[in-house]
């Protein structure tokens, strides 16, 4: 994995090429990815906007003329698991055995700091592992791509989301200049989110910390800083300590619920089992809840989420996602403990 410490050249390098005059191009030694056109209307414009939020028109357009278009990123944003695969399927996935056995492995190595952490911010040991075992198999695949080059895509060739990306991209930039990161070096996901938790570069910037209250933090090799960070993350987006995640619901099989196309807390488990839910939670009917399709290969199950749920869905607003957090975690506790009984 990236060592983030070693990178040496901070957005202050020469734009690429600057010294040097290239042979013209021939048909066996066209360049293989053109770059971005400076000069497009978009990119100038963001070029200002880039200024503005304080950082350097040339350290910009030095990193911009290194970066490449990649047609696949936006191929892979049109088609992410969480929207093309069914729960069943997305669960055997993200509940394999081998994700299981690695996130209790790794809390058994590293109980005592997980502990500490858990203590610090109030959040569940079992779920800062398990939000790293969906996001990065627990810093096992970080992402191929360079951010810049995927951040840049998303920004300029990415019409539904250039706000967005290029939000992202200058928030990039200024963390690489802040963290001593050299921009033209670090890898990510197709999205441009980064590390072993794969924050996007605001939330990096937002919320990363350093375990030992350290002026940076290290989210690819640092264990004591990715928990921190994981831990502050669902800490400032409201985790209540204790408080349950999500309860399993049954429906008589001739009634069928709609679940809504929105994450939101816009039910109460009153108006749910007034429409026949059978929820097996003891919470009072005006507990704010969200109704959750489940499916089977077979059937249709359903579930409700409640304030716990709602926050794992700022961290990834996929349903889908949210219930993979929760189940990972419900089965890595539950090693762990079968383990320490033996």
């Amino acid at each position: 994995m990236l060592k983030i410490w070693t990178i040496a050249l901070v957005l202050g390098f020469t734009a690429v090429g600057a010294q040097t005059v290239p042979a013209p191009a021939t048909p066996a030694t066209q360049p293989q990815h053109p770059g971005f056109d400076l000069t497009r209307p978009e990119i100038l414009e963001y070029l200002d906007q880039a200024v503005a939020q304080g950082l350097s028109r040339d350290q910009v357009v030095a990193a911009l003329s290194a970066a490449e278009p990649q047609p696949q990123i936006i191929e892979a944003m049109n088609r992410p698991a969480e929207k093309t695969l069914q729960w069943w399927e997305y669960r055997a996935r993200m509940l394999s055995s081998l994700r299981i056995e690695a996130g209790a492995q790794l809390w058994r190595e590293h109980k005592e700091l997980l502990d500490q952490i858990a203590i610090e911010y109030q959040v569940p040991p079992e779920y800062l592992v398990a939000v790293l075992g969906v996001e990065t198999l627990y810093g096992r695949f970080t992402g191929r791509y360079r951010v810049i080059d995927a951040l840049a895509t998303l920004a300029f060739d990415y019409p539904p989301r250039a706000h967005y990306f290029s939000r992202e991209l200058t928030q990039f930039l200024l963390l690489s200049r802040d963290n001593g990161l050299d921009p033209l070096v670090i890898r990510g996901s197709y999205a441009g989110a980064m590390g072993a938790l794969q924050f996007m570069p605001s939330s990096y910037r937002k919320y990363a910390v350093s375990e030992q209250h350290g002026l940076h933090s290290d989210l690819w090799d640092d264990w004591g800083d990715i928990f921190a960070s994981t831990a502050n993350y669902l800490h400032q987006a409201g985790w209540q300590y204790g408080a349950p995640v999500l309860a399993e619901a049954q429906l008589p099989s001739a009634q069928n619920l709609t679940p809504p196309t929105r994450m939101g807390l816009d039910e109460t488990l009153g108006r749910l089992r007034a429409r026949g839910l059978s929820v097996a939670s003891v919470l009072p009917d005006d507990t704010p809840a969200i109704l959750l399709a489940a499916p089977e290969p077979d059937t249709m199950k359903y579930r409700v989420g409640f304030h716990n749920f709602y926050v794992i869905t700022r961290y990834n607003s996929s349903p889908l996602y949210a219930m993979a957090v929760y189940d990972l975690a419900q089965a890595i506790r539950e090693r762990v403990a079968l383990e320490a009984a033996l």
